[in-house]
């Protein structure tokens, strides 16, 4: 592009030639989704499909006089569930709308045709000449003609430090965005300091920011739950059509063969009877058809939404905010959490770590008022040679070491003055104040390669001595800095003349790590999950940050950005096992690594809080965003830190393999309950009793089965032993073998149970021969045997109050369930089919219920060896 006229501009019909033709400065949106979309989208879950085949068979029975109960908790089942996740997902859109917000509402100051004008941001167009100044938004990207600007661009690139900005004329060759010039101006960071004249190179999609809007419109792949949820989906379909067609075999054959006691005459007279063929043949489709809606575990979606809207709720208090639900669990699947550098595992601001002396060594910000004489020199250059101030916000104005400094010299002022204050110039390369009443009578600050070399002497906690050492004191700060240290050189005196400096010290800036950032990231390796930093520092910073945090125990790679654009996505692929840290690192790397590591089957998370994190935030599996962030990236996470600590992280994985071991033990629990009523509907028949549950006593057993189970495992407590275990990949089934073989011996030993009971005359002579009295018994074993499964189900291992004193709410639920079945058991009467039981009998069902327990634990004594 060629250079535009700075004191003319451009002309206003070739500006309106170019908003015409699309060329602005606006974002463009793709059509969104409307929430009905959503909601018919999300309606073709695989766990919801199975749910709407349900529906509608139960809707054909309710046709036929069967009972409305089943229809209406299927279809509450499917509109709680389908709308929790439409409400969570279209929410999530709002980061674009935000962003679109966001630049709307900018204005600038062009110059067009020769005059000064102010116009909306978005009708910007590239050769516009923009005039910048202090507080101002750079409103797209473009060259720095003239000025020298100080511009803050952590939204966009994470780095805390403020970047140098100088002007100069505008190159022949077309301008490398990948490069670091110190012309290039992005859209979205803002100007701390300085003024300027930018010339626009790129407008609207075509700017950084404008491609990380378009990027924010995409799509997020499914989370590893919904995966999961669709195989279970799949297999339960394949074991409900199986049990039905078994159920339709056993009816016919129980009507054709048995009933007709075997005989081939009376069996093929049925046959040949149209009427009674078609009878036969409908009352073993309602029966299959019937075997499909109790396998079906309608109760699943409300459990898992149920289970994470009460783990929502928990982990707000210890600084985790959840947008989106899935979002939990995912956190618990994560093999890979890409994290940012500053203000997660940093401070996110500069603080001085200490002062180096004139004779090497280096005295903390605790130890500097025991020199009195230094520490009054040092105050005062910090308050009154510098461009930052004190609010009620904190340190203001000026620049991140300015800020810095003054945070280290404190609130409480000093009694002298500042007559001439002369700031930061990137040519002369140090602020110089003049004072009175000070100390000294000047102070200057800035490059230690330009003032040791003027100083003579140094301040020691003694008085002032001479500088000797100056080519080992020279080393000294050379190798702070390269251990990722902003060395400041202060110094008191004039500037001018050779050796008139005194020089007070190396003042040593960092964003240094956070308290608990290294035992957090201890924590969340040692579960497995593999933590690489990316940052905009220089190497030798990010390596001097990546090794205090504990990121390169055991080795690692390290990469800077330009290493990574190098490299072909199949060498990255290969190389991130290995990959801790990427510094200089762009925008697009962020988003390259979440996408190449996905494709390598890993689970992904990554931190962010600028508005370039956010096509990372939402490309990844889980997006964690911090509580100080962007609005941006807040709306593109899926969780908000609110603490922005790392260590809050560590928790969000905890709940998320809570919530996961949850899910995994209603399952267990449901499919338990519904193998063993599956079961002894087949049995039934053959068994002497046509129903051996009522249609209302069924309807009981679904609200423990279903809404009652859900409550009481939703609060099985985050326990930290499931940290030592590795992640699940992300095809990883939810039933797992083991959880068959619970569900197996579970079902199986309750189905004999049951069996044993409506069949031997034992059973009989113990609760009496009549139906009444004797189906009430086996009610109540119904029950009671399922409560002590929910027991079983809740643990892996032999102990089962294991962790039990934690989960108060389900305790409560079982006793709530068993003192209403009781309660049913003697005021159910006819409606229910029960009758009150004597003591004694009621003590023998329980006991029988309870064998349920030393069964389980025997099969799992026998699993485990």
């Amino acid at each position: 592009m060629r250079e535009t006229n700075l004191s003319l501009g451009l002309r206003q019909q070739d500006v309106q030639s170019l908003l015409d033709r699309g060329l602005g400065n606006s974002l463009s949106a793709r059509k969104r989704a409307g929430f009905f979309a959503k909601l018919l989208e999300n309606l073709s879950d695989p766990i919801i499909k199975i749910l709407l085949a349900a529906l509608a068979v139960n809707l054909l029975f309710l046709f036929r006089g069967q009972g409305w109960f089943e229809t209406v908790g299927i279809a509450l089942a499917i509109l709680a569930a389908s709308l929790i996740s439409t409400l969570s997902e279209y929410s999530s859109e709002n980061a674009f709308v935000r962003l679109q917000q966001e630049a709307a509402k900018t204005t600038c100051r062009v110059r067009r045709e020769g005059l000064l004008r102010e116009v909306p941001a978005e009708e910007l167009v590239e050769g516009d000449v923009v005039f910048l100044e202090a507080g101002e938004g750079i409103p797209a990207d473009g060259w720095l003609r003239k000025g020298t600007l100080q511009c803050d661009q952590a939204a966009l690139s994470g780095e805390s430090r403020d970047a140098h900005k100088q002007g100069a004329p505008l190159p022949e060759e077309p301008v490398r965005w990948d490069t670091d010039h110190r012309q290039l101006l992005f859209r979205g960071s803002c100007v701390t300091d300085g003024e300027g004249i930018m010339q626009v190179l790129r407008c609207g999609d075509r700017t950084l920011l404008g491609s990380m809007a378009l990027s924010l419109q995409e799509e997020p792949r499914e989370s590893p739950l919904k995966v999961r949820l669709g195989a279970l989906a799949r297999s339960m379909s394949r074991l409900g059509y199986g049990a039905a067609a078994l159920v339709a075999a056993a009816d016919i054959f129980h009507r054709l063969v048995m009933d007709n006691g075997f005989v081939p005459s009376l069996m093929l007279s049925e046959l040949s009877s149209f009427p009674a063929l078609m009878e036969l043949l409908l009352h073993a489709a309602t029966l299959a058809l019937s075997v499909v809606i109790v396998a079906v575990p309608e109760g699943l979606p409300m459990m898992i939404t149920v289970v994470l809207s009460r783990s929502m709720v928990r982990m707000q208090k210890d600084q985790v905010m959840v947008r989106k639900l899935t979002g939990i669990e995912t956190a618990g699947s994560l093999s890979l959490l890409f994290t940012d550098k500053t203000g997660t595992l940093t401070r996110g601001r500069l603080t001085v770590e200490g002062l180096l002396l004139g004779d090497g060594s280096i005295l903390s910000p605790r130890e500097l008022p025991s020199c009195p004489d230094l520490w009054q020199a040092l105050r005062e250059s910090c308050l009154l040679n510098t461009g930052a101030q004190w609010s009620d916000r904190g340190a203001v104005g000026g620049n991140a070491t300015d800020r810095a400094l003054l945070e280290l010299a404190g609130r409480q002022p000093v009694e002298a003055r500042r007559t001439r204050y002369s700031p930061f110039d990137s040519a002369k390369k140090y602020a110089a104040a003049a004072v009175s009443g000070g100390v000294f009578p000047s102070y200057i600050k800035g490059a230690p390669e330009l003032l040791l070399s003027r100083c003579g002497s140094w301040l020691s906690a003694g008085g002032r001595l001479p500088l000797e050492e100056a080519t080992l004191l020279q080393r000294a700060w050379q190798q702070q800095a390269a251990h990722g240290m902003r060395v400041v050189c202060v110094c008191a005196g004039s500037p001018d003349g050779d050796g008139g400096l005194v020089l007070l010290g190396f003042a040593l800036i960092r964003d240094s790590l956070r308290p608990e950032a290294a035992a957090a990231v201890r924590r969340i390796q040692n579960a497995g999950v593999q933590v690489v930093m990316v940052t905009g520092d220089s190497p030798d910073t990010a390596r001097a940050i990546a090794q205090k945090a504990g990121l390169l125990r055991g080795g690692g790679q390290i990469l800077t950005s330009g290493e990574l654009s190098a490299m072909t996505d199949r060498q990255v692929q290969e190389l991130l096992p290995q990959l801790r840290v990427v510094a200089r690192a762009l925008p697009t790397d962020k988003s390259r690594l979440v996408r190449l590591a996905q494709h390598a089957g890993r689970v992904v998370g990554m931190t962010g809080d600028g508005i370039n994190d956010a096509p990372a935030l939402k490309l990844a599996d889980v997006g964690f965003a911090m509580g100080s962030g962007t609005r941006v990236a807040k709306e593109a996470g899926d969780i908000i830190i609110l603490d922005d600590n790392i260590a809050s992280i560590g928790r969000a994985i905890l709940y998320g393999r809570t919530i996961f071991r949850s899910i995994q033990r209603f399952i267990v629990f449901q499919l338990t309950m519904n193998l063993t009523a599956v079961a002894i509907s087949i049995l039934g028949p053959f068994l002497g009793v046509e129903t051996p549950v009522t249609v209302i006593q069924m309807l009981w057993i679904n609200i423990i089965m279903d809404t009652l189970a859900g409550l009481a495992y939703a609060g099985e407590p985050p326990l930290e032993r499931y940290l030592e275990e590795p992640p699940k990949p992300r095809e990883a089934p939810v039933l797992t073998r083991a959880m068959a073989g619970q569900i197996g011996g579970l079902g199986l030993y309750m189905t004999a149970l049951c069996a044993a009971f409506l069949r031997l005359p034992c059973f009989r002579a113990l609760f009496g021969p009549e139906d009444p009295g004797f189906l009430t018994a086996f009610f109540a074993l119904f029950v009671f045997s399922g409560l002590a499964a929910a027991f079983c189900a809740r643990c892996e291992g032999l102990n089962l109050f294991r962790g039990l004193g934690k989960n108060r709410s389900f305790l409560g639920i079982m006793a709530l369930c068993a003192l209403v079945q009781g309660a049913l058991l003697y005021f159910g009467g006819s409606l229910f089919r029960t009758r009150p039981m004597s003591p004694d009998s009621l003590l023998r069902v329980l006991l029988l219920a309870a064998s349920v327990v030393p069964a389980d634990l025997l099969r799992k004594a026998l699993s485990r060896r």
